[in-house]
Order: C-alpha cells, then structure tokens, then sequence
C-alpha cells in the first residue's frame, strides 16, 4: 500500500487518481499508524513551505516521517513535498526542512519572472539511467509540469536524476537511496509524469 500523507497541502485526489489509474494500491492518510502499515509513502505539497513544516509537526508526524525512512521505505517527495526533504528553506525567512536530504531551497533571481509555471524539458544529470530507476523511459526531450518561486540547491550534486532550466539549471528529480522527489507535478505531467509514477511505483513492488 502507498500511503499519499494528507497534511493539508497537496493534491491528493488528483495524485491518488493516478496511481489507481496505473493499477497501484494507494490510499490517503495522516495518521502515524498507517504510514507504520504502509509500504511506500508520498509526501505532495502545494503552499509555503513553513506552513507545511508546521502542519507536520501539529499532526505530529516529522519524527514518524523520519523513521520510516531510515528505516528503508521508499519515499517520494512532490514539489513542495520534495522541498521539505532538505536542511533548509529561505521562503519568506528561514525555516527548517525535514533534513533527510543536504541541501537548501532558494528563490529564483529577481531577474525571472516567477512562480516559474508551465511545461519545461527535463535534462539528464548525474544520477540519470535511462534503463533502469526512477528514470527508465525518460528522454532529454520529454517535458513535466512546473510550479514554483523556489528551488533545491543540493549538496550533492549526484543525487540529481534529471534537471530542468530555467535561466539556471535546477533539480527536476533528484534520488539518494530510498528517497525520491520530483520538483513538478507528475500527477499533471501527461505521459511523463505518469511514467515517472509507475517507475516509482516499479521499484516498491
């Protein structure tokens, strides 16, 4: 069972769909007792990233987040869901992130015009198989959905799966393990996103 984790700033519904939709067992949920029972977990987001970060802890689910995943248990992290795996976050002040991932979450240039939205082309990084992981599939042509003012800077450049640009290159979909985060909506990506969401889905079966 993948346990989509409901902390109030995602799109459940329309992630869930999605997986029915590619025949995996989903369910959403926002209790610790059922993302103990589970055996994978997304975190989705939509919304700024302290106000997340304070609906975890009010639900009291950053210590349980944390272990499961230490653990071993795969996790995917959407937009502001894969934000909240870092150290750190500069949005509108500095906030502390969930810290299973080095790196901090920046705003893009007063130069750009944000939230950067819409569809963009993914670029292969370091971490990037084509034949095998997260990316198998994925072509340096394919485009995914984006929406977001802010953007990781990790500090391992290997876990990067796939980037995308943006008057600077950022992380699209990055990987370390047992963790997973996609910057854009594969719920809203087309074909893409719901290859990248099968792949997942692949790889916790």
């Amino acid at each position: 069972m993948i346990s989509i984790i409901d902390y109030g700033a995602g799109n459940l519904k329309s992630v869930n769909h999605a997986l029915n939709k590619l025949g995996f067992e989903a369910e959403i949920i926002s209790s610790k007792e059922k993302i103990n029972q589970s055996t994978a977990l997304i975190l989705p987001g939509v919304g700024a990233f302290e106000d997340a970060m304070n609906q975890l802890r009010d639900l009291d689910l950053v210590d349980c987040i944390k272990d499961n995943v230490q653990a071993g248990k795969p996790i995917l992290g959407i937009c502001l869901g894969m934000q909240l795996f870092y150290e750190k976050s500069y949005e509108n002040g500095e906030w502390e992130g969930l810290g299973l991932l080095e790196g901090e979450v920046v705003r893009f240039g007063d130069q750009l015009k944000v939230p950067h939205m819409g569809w963009n082309n993914l670029i292969p990084g370091p971490n990037f198989d084509a034949q095998n992981g997260i990316g198998t599939g994925i072509e340096q042509k394919d485009y995914t959905y984006f929406v977001h003012s802010y953007y990781v800077k990790p500090k391992n450049r290997e876990e990067v799966v796939l980037g995308s640009d943006y008057g600077i290159e950022f992380p699209a979909v990055v990987q370390k393990n047992n963790i997973y985060g996609m910057q854009f909506h594969p719920e809203k990506s087309s074909e893409v996103g719901m290859t990248l969401l099968k792949n997942f889905g692949e790889l916790i079966t």
